[in-house]
């Protein structure tokens, strides 16, 4: 995050315990670290949210794709559209029925 060296931490360290004094500059350097603790905690939940919301909108996407490529009224729209409009064709009456062979007493065909 910080691109601080060793040297510069020593330094800030030095600076501080001039600054505050040897009572203050433990607690002032908890408090610092439990700020900085929970300011980045803060961050990873909002990230981890922003990613996770950006996730369901991907998987939202992919579904509305998918139905879309799934849905056949387009096809069938165009297919209906694309037919040459042939008028209907009767039904052919049904022809004569033909009789059942006739069978004996013992269930044999006769010939």
């Amino acid at each position: 995050m910080f691109d601080i060296g060793f040297g510069e931490l020593g330094l800030l360290a030095v600076v501080g315990l001039l600054v505050l004094g040897p009572e203050r500059l433990p607690r002032v350097a908890r408090t610092t670290g439990a700020l900085l603790r929970k300011a980045r905690q803060s961050w990873h939940s909002v990230r981890a949210d922003i990613e996770r919301e950006l996730a369901a909108e991907d998987l939202r996407q992919t579904i509305r794709q998918t139905a879309a490529a799934a849905d056949p009224t387009n096809d069938l729209r165009r297919v209906i559209e694309s037919a040459p409009a042939v008028p209907p064709q009767p039904a052919p009456a049904p022809g004569p029925v033909a009789p059942a062979p006739a069978a004996d007493d013992a269930g044999h065909d006769q010939r």
